[in-house]
């Protein structure tokens, strides 16, 4: 383990710490220079980089620990180097991160910090900057959706400490946008600058118009996966839980393919809904054929997804839980497959590629991911089972959303895996004739976005981050027509209040 000290503005000392033996290097290089002469010098060790603030306080004991650290670029700092004007321009849930628990982001700091060598060496032609915690910062937006697995993690340290680098300035901020997002996201940070914050950054905005993005084509470390059937090493237990409606036909041939799983799972937790008083249940193949597995079958007239899956999720009892969809299709090898990722790749949630037939693949690389799909993910059962989903947004949208946010805020990542796929039939709805509707369809001027989307927002994101999407939202809506920004707040004046009331409605269920 090579261990750099740095002040900020120069390299301080180099030691290997397994040999207590002092390291040269060349005083007058930057501090990114010396860590990519360290990684060329010693490629297959781990680079360790500290302030000279926190030499006496980090925990080397627990970076030994570390599992997979081949694959991972770890951080911490209490203070984010950009300021929070970069949630203008990135709606994902790394922007606004929990600090207390280690959480996926790219955001990384020069206080602490640690990466595999040879990792680093794949940035050296394309990340300079005599900024590091900016060098750091590209590297890992730069890695994250190429298969670099970022994190801010507080046991870096054994205890908080205070940042000594200054947050970036206006220009640096201007120019990360432009080397790392589409040109137009330039743009939209100068208009919301003006627009929130009553600032006129012409001067930063110029400095980014000989800027050009950056690309970089990051190769992740090769791995073993571990079998689950190794000697000493039993198959992990799965239970398969699966919301259904008015869907007898297509729900049997999930059931058909479960079946079939060379790696079976133990339960399959169904719980089926019908709003009809008189109704009863349509799945009377669950008793006529005999299962492989148990199946926990509840019928109720009550609906609703959130109130589905909830219900199923208190009925889980194996180590693994599999979040399924009641009209979708899987290869007999799946969960085999599902579980071996877990283990060989360490993670406690993954997402896998669900498409719709004869949908092209646009994302084939594993890679952590900002999105949460209820109908297509395996998360321990550990953690899937202190959280619920959100019903108050129940027949709405975002539940998902908010859900894999909760699983992050909890310090569990969220990986896509582009292998084994799950193919979506997109079945029609059925099963009932009333629907839900809500309290605010009513109203004469409708809320944009949906109150739920706006409660989630308003909950999770930050400021800056509710404030881009508004005028995101504006220009998908109604693009450069001015004569329409009236009605668009009025819309969104109903949205902020019909999220009131979804969070007061919250509070008194709460009390």
């Amino acid at each position: 383990m090579i261990v750099l000290t740095h002040n900020n503005q120069k390299a301080v000392s180099v030691e290997d710490i397994s040999t207590s033996t002092e390291i040269d290097f060349k005083a007058t290089d930057s501090i990114l220079n010396v860590m990519y002469a360290l990684a060329e010098q010693f490629p297959n060790h781990v680079l360790v980089w500290q302030h000279v603030s926190a030499v006496s306080y980090v925990d080397f004991d627990y970076i030994a620990r570390i599992p997979a650290l081949d694959r991972k670029c770890l951080s911490y700092c209490s203070q984010s180097f950009f300021p929070d004007a970069i949630g203008y321009v990135e709606q994902s849930p790394f922007i606004n991160i929990k600090k207390e628990v280690c959480y996926p982001t790219w955001q990384m700091s020069g206080l602490i910090g640690v990466i595999k060598a040879s990792n680093l060496l794949q940035f050296k032609n394309e990340v300079s900057s005599i900024n590091f915690s900016y060098a750091l910062n590209a590297i890992a937006k730069l890695g994250m959706p190429q298969g670099l697995r970022c994190y801010s993690e507080p046991s870096l340290l054994k205890k908080e400490l205070p940042s000594h680098e200054k947050q970036a300035s206006e220009s640096l901020l201007f120019k990360f946008v432009k080397q790392h997002y589409k040109w137009v996201w330039v743009w939209l940070l100068f208009l919301n600058k003006w627009i929130y914050e009553r600032k006129f950054s012409l001067y930063a905005l110029c400095h980014t118009f000989t800027t050009k993005r950056t690309h970089v084509l990051f190769k992740s470390q090769s791995i073993s996966i571990k079998k689950g059937n190794q000697e000493g090493d039993g198959p992990s237990s799965i239970d398969v839980i699966i919301p259904t409606i008015g869907r007898p036909d297509y729900l049997y041939d999930v059931l058909f393919d479960l079946r079939n799983q060379s790696h079976l799972p133990n339960r399959v937790i169904i719980i089926e809904q019908n709003p009809e008083p008189e109704s009863v249940s349509d799945l009377n193949y669950l008793h006529s054929e005999i299962w492989p597995f148990e199946i926990d079958h509840t019928f109720t007239h009550q609906t609703g997804a959130c109130f589905a899956r909830n219900l199923a999720l208190s009925k889980v009892e194996s180590e693994w839980v599999f979040f399924a969809d009641d009209d979708i299709r899987i290869e007999s090898s799946f969960l085999e497959k599902v579980m071996n990722n877990l283990k060989g790749y360490g993670v406690q949630a993954a997402m896998q590629s669900c498409l719709l037939k004869n949908q092209k693949k646009t994302y084939k690389i594993i890679h952590q991911t900002s999105i949460f799909g209820s109908g297509c993910s395996i998360v321990s059962s550990s953690f899937a089972k202190k959280l619920k989903f959100d019903d108050h947004l129940e027949f709405g949208f975002g539940e998902d959303t908010v859900y894999g946010i909760e699983l992050r805020r909890l310090g569990v990542d969220v990986v896509y895996f582009p292998e084994p796929n799950i193919l979506h039939l997109k079945a029609p709805r059925g099963g009932f004739r009333s629907t839900f509707v809500q309290p605010w369809e009513h109203e004469k001027i409708q809320p944009k976005p949906s109150p739920t989307i706006m409660y989630l927002k308003q909950k999770y994101y930050t400021n800056e981050q509710l404030n881009g999407y508004k005028t995101i939202l504006y220009f998908k809506m109604y693009k450069f027509n001015l004569f329409k920004l009236k009605t668009f707040m009025k819309r969104w004046k109903q949205s902020e209040k019909w999220a009131k009331f979804l969070s007061n409605k919250g509070a008194l269920n709460n009390a």
